[in-house]
């Protein structure tokens, strides 16, 4: 009989000590993802398909789902008197735990509905979760108090709303894969030890942007794309979902490399996706499969962030090939420097 996430977290708890207030916050992450499963399963029948009419901080259109898919998780993580704050992608401003409800020993950032242009088309979409120790619990939540390295991560995870519903978990002790059974509403432990193989062969990038990218990211792409008669001497496919949580998930699983560097068309914004609930949970999660996660120049989890929405640039999954793609950026860094 398969593990439910409970079973699992009560494990946790009597082998590892576990917090048990992290352990309630983990599940509250779970319901709400349950309850946004239920959501993008039931799309048009829902009427939660189509464009909210609003933007997000970003500067983004928000679908229906997205704003929806925020309130859940916002309602859900508050009244699990796990947190004293919350970042969320759809949200411009850290968010306190109402006066009414207890508070706790957390902070979470969250990006509540990954990969939106996917959501009219019924492809995979997801949930993002990065979870922070709070240095000092107090009632009304300020930016600088996020602003931490993700080293400092004690849980991180995601949900992909696919063909089936998959939680995807770390402590920092492993990688565990949830399944939602739709029979009796159910996170099942389906697999423990995720690891990602060193090695690789398929890459993940939007070519659309290639004219724009630092010579680095060029050169190695060039590479993978001569195949067996370039300096490679292999063969490498290529595959773009546009959500990070099908990218990540689909390397957990079989391996490979996904990107999404830096670019000249914003020289202000070091990167494309947001480092504290994108790619600080990816990165842990990365890491603790054995894999390997950086900006092209340093480890995601090593950069403190300066503001909230930070972007960062993000090389994840294969840590052989995320380490030449690394070593790329740093030998042009070096030449420019001379």
């Amino acid at each position: 009989m398969s593990m439910s996430l409970h079973q699992y977290l009560a494990r946790e708890e009597s082998l590892h000590d576990l917090d048990p207030v992290l352990s309630r916050l983990i599940v509250s992450v779970s319901e709400a993802c349950k309850e946004i499963s239920f959501k993008v399963r039931n799309g048009a029948l829902a009427g939660v398909l189509g464009l909210a009419g609003t933007e997000n901080v970003q500067g983004e259109d928000q679908k229906k789902l997205d704003v929806i898919s925020n309130d859940i998780f916002v309602d859900a993580v508050a009244r699990s008197g796990s947190v004293c704050g919350m970042v969320s992608e759809e949200i411009d401003h850290v968010m306190s735990v109402p006066e009414e409800l207890p508070l706790g020993p957390y902070l979470i950032c969250f990006d509540p509905l990954d990969g939106s242009s996917n959501i009219d088309i019924n492809v995979s979409i997801g949930s993002i979760f990065s979870v922070l120790p709070a240095v000092r619990p107090k009632r009304v939540a300020a930016d600088e108090d996020f602003l931490m390295s993700g080293r400092n991560q004690v849980a991180a995870g995601y949900c992909m709303y696919g063909p089936q519903t998959q939680l995807v978990l770390t402590f920092g002790r492993g990688v565990v894969m949830f399944t939602l059974d739709p029979t009796t509403g159910t996170f099942l432990l389906t697999q423990e030890n995720v690891s990602v193989a060193r090695e690789a062969k398929e890459f993940a990038i939007n070519c659309s942007n290639m004219r724009h990218w630092e010579a680095p990211v060029k050169r190695y792409i060039a590479e993978l794309l001569e195949g067996k008669t370039g300096v490679r001497g292999k063969d490498f496919n290529m595959r773009w979902i546009a959500a990070m949580v099908a990218e990540v998930h689909r390397i957990l699983q079989r391996g490979g490399i996904f990107m999404y560097p830096r670019d000249h068309r914003d020289l202000s914004k070091p990167g494309k996706l947001r480092l504290m609930y994108e790619a600080n949970p990816m990165a842990m999660l990365m890491e603790n499969a054995g894999g390997a996660a950086t900006t092209g120049r340093m480890p995601i989890l090593d950069v403190v962030p300066q503001k909230i929405h930070e972007r960062v640039a993000v090389f994840l999954g294969a840590a052989d090939e995320v380490e030449l793609v690394t070593g790329y950026h740093r030998e042009a860094d070096a030449a420019e420097a001379k």
